[in-house]
């Protein structure tokens, strides 16, 4: 089935700024519309550079005096929107569309924005420098996963303040009114104490445990995303995929545990929210207890990554051998996602339960 492909690639100027950059971040409402920050201001976590790149001052400088092509290493399917804030001197492209940009690398800031949707297409561009050309055609390979592919020959490095993506196409998997397209997972009579229900203001509401709540549909590659609440001090949960069907919370798990050591979040404890449990844990713990947060996770063959609150927090690709059982190697095959209730102490709430399958 031939699928139509509607993009839209915008170059506009964002006036002139000082040399030091505004540091990456989301506004909560970007985050609670599911935005994600592909660089975090900090380091190279979850990109693939081939040449020269290096972090100063919030800033991505990629190509000081060598020829380089950065990309992130994660894809979003068919859909999605984003925005890049670069200077230099280099190149943006995404499938099918190509810019060439020649700016001022302190002052000439450019915002390349491009979105991917069934209707519309337009391009255009504005700002200081020059636009070198626009190409409909790439044979890059690595476009055919990537969002984008960020290219300088070196003579005037690129830097890169921010970049975020929002991905498109999802579907509810929640309509908070009661808890059609889900079913308690009773394989395990024995672990079936949770208690699930839609308290009246129209959120998902688990307390108890243990329990698991999973859905009617599969899913093998896959985003999802949704908010989440933990009602207590360091509680446990998680959101599992993959799951081997008619089996108990048997998949990858998504971790929920906002714990960490001290005062560092770089330091979690029980691998920290948006772990992938007992397999990679949480690089920081960004979400507290008592507050909504937004998870995200993407499962695309052997590569999952996650994000919480828009900041990533797991880049992951497993590379055990291929197992029909998750626990003992990688599987791909779809499975439920479901909702753990982990214990009696569990009280959480989730809302904006949403997916989007990877084509």
């Amino acid at each position: 089935m031939r699928t139509t492909l509607s993009v839209a690639l915008l170059l506009a100027f964002a006036g002139p700024v000082a040399a030091q950059p505004k540091a990456a971040s989301l506004t909560p409402q970007e985050i609670a519309d599911g935005w994600l920050m592909l660089f975090d201001g900090e380091s190279t976590f979850g990109w693939k550079i081939d040449g020269a790149a290096e972090v100063q001052d919030g800033t991505l400088i990629l190509g000081k005096g060598k020829k380089t092509v950065a990309y992130p290493t994660s894809r979003f399917g068919n859909a999605f929107e984003y925005e890049i804030q670069a200077a230099g001197t280099g190149s943006v492209s995404s499938p099918k569309e190509r810019v060439e940009f020649e700016s001022d690398p302190v002052t000439g800031w450019r915002t390349v924005t491009y979105r991917r949707t069934d209707t519309g297409v337009g391009m255009g561009s504005s700002g200081p420098g020059s636009v070198r050309g626009m190409s409909q055609k790439t044979d890059r390979p690595e476009l055919a996963a990537a969002p984008f592919v960020i290219e300088t020959d070196g003579t005037t490095p690129v830097r890169v303040r921010a970049a975020k993506l929002k991905p498109g196409g999802t579907t509810s998997l929640f309509n908070g009114k009661d808890l059609a397209g889900w079913t308690v997972n009773t394989a395990d009579p024995k672990r079936a104490a949770s208690k699930f229900e839609v308290p009246k203001d129209g959120e998902l509401g688990v307390k108890n445990g243990p329990g698991d709540l999973k859905t009617d549909r599969v899913f093998g590659d896959f985003l999802f995303q949704m908010e989440c609440k933990s009602n207590g001090k360091w509680l446990n949960s998680g959101v599992f995929f993959r799951c081997v069907p008619d089996q108990y919370q048997n998949g990858y798990e998504a971790q929920i545990q906002n714990a960490y050591l001290g005062d560092d979040r770089t330091k979690p404890l029980d691998f920290g929210t948006g772990a992938i449990y007992r397999r990679v844990a949480a690089r920081k713990v960004v979400s507290n207890d008592h507050q909504w947060f937004t998870l995200t996770v993407l499962a695309d063959g052997a590569h999952i990554a996650t994000w919480v609150n828009g900041y990533q927090t797991v880049d992951w690709t497993d590379d055990r051998k291929s197992n029909d059982n998750p626990r003992q190697g990688l599987r791909t095959a779809a499975g439920h996602l479901s909702i753990q209730g982990h214990d009696p102490t569990t009280d959480l709430l989730f809302r904006r339960l949403r997916v989007a399958e990877l084509r």
